[in-house]
């Protein structure tokens, strides 16, 4: 393990300059008294108010606090992105402004990353959220999980505490296009550690992820870390493909061969030689655009710039 121990706790401001000096306040309280080094990075997410000129204070009033304004408000994903890329810290994770996760969790994450674990995924063991809203995560992530190389924890995961290592893979090989840190993390592999928390008592702050926004997130999540759509299309190409050979077969009997009084094609001419034209080509485009997915599949591996493989660091004395 590397003598630096610092942990870089970014925070994700938006709209928070009446929670900014109270966050830190907890968090410098919580670290004191079980004796973590921490520097605190303040990434304020385009706020229109005055969050960004409370960093700033904080920032010249203690010397292990540092902060950040994004140009405008790229929305947590990026956010956490541009924190990463500006963390100095052995290891770093980061943690909403509404202070619902416990801030005793983030020594719990360290304790196990300082018995050698490199990833540790914390995850809500309880949702107070309304019926459809878990109905609504339990079915995505169940279905998400089936469909990708990535596994979520049950109802999901949205935070992380990683390593050094991680931390310069990520800045180094990971896009931050359309993805989120999390789903690239979990991707990496490093055998992830898994730590149940239950939200604070009497936080109920509204959430600002709007139905549009989890939408949008869906989507960012399927397309970046699944190649199941394309390669649906390409089994439906195949699929009607066959499936029109077959009908014309069937068409072409029926057509010379078959009981006149069932099928009665006599009284529609060209219908025959019309339905076996449109299914042939039919199920000649799904094929083409079946055999143009599976390219577009390998261009969208190489594009997202992943490396092939990673070779994990040994462990320094």
């Amino acid at each position: 393990m590397s003598q630096n121990k610092t942990l870089s706790v970014i925070i994700l401001s938006y709209y928070s300059g009446q929670r900014l000096k109270v966050a830190y306040e907890r968090i410098s309280q919580v670290f004191q008294e079980n004796q973590i080094p921490f520097e605190f990075i303040v990434i304020d997410d385009g706020s229109a108010d005055n969050s960004f000129e409370v960093a700033q204070e904080l920032e010249k009033g203690n010397a292990n606090v540092r902060a950040f304004q994004l140009s405008r408000n790229y929305t947590s994903h990026y956010a956490v992105f541009a924190g990463l890329s500006v963390a100095a810290g052995a290891c770093c994770t980061f943690v909403p402004d509404d202070e619902q996760q416990p801030y005793f969790s983030l020594v719990e994450m360290y304790r196990l990353w300082e018995e050698g674990n490199k990833v540790i995924i914390p995850h809500r063991s309880n949702r107070k959220d309304s019926f459809l809203s878990k109905l609504g995560s339990s079915f995505f992530y169940k279905i998400f999980n089936s469909i990708s190389d990535v596994k979520f924890p049950v109802g999901g995961a949205d935070s992380f505490f990683i390593d050094r290592e991680i931390i310069d893979i990520v800045n180094k090989h990971i896009s931050p296009r359309r993805t989120t840190t999390i789903t690239e993390i979990l991707r990496l592999g490093f055998n992830p550690k898994y730590l149940p928390y239950s939200r604070v008592k009497g936080i109920n702050r509204k959430s600002r992820w709007t139905l549009k926004k989890k939408i949008n997130l869906a989507k960012d999540l399927l397309y970046s870390s699944s190649s199941w759509p394309i390669k649906f299309i390409t089994n439906l190409g195949i699929t009607c493909f066959i499936f029109s050979f077959v009908a014309v077969a069937i068409l072409i009997y029926a057509r010379f061969f078959g009981n006149d009084k069932f099928w009665n094609l006599k009284n529609f001419p060209g219908w025959t030689s019309t339905v076996v034209i449109v299914a042939f080509f039919s199920g000649l485009i799904l094929l083409s655009l079946g055999i143009i997915a599976e390219y577009i599949s390998r261009i969208f591996d190489e594009v997202k710039g992943r490396p092939g493989y990673l070779i994990k660091m040994k462990d320094k004395d």
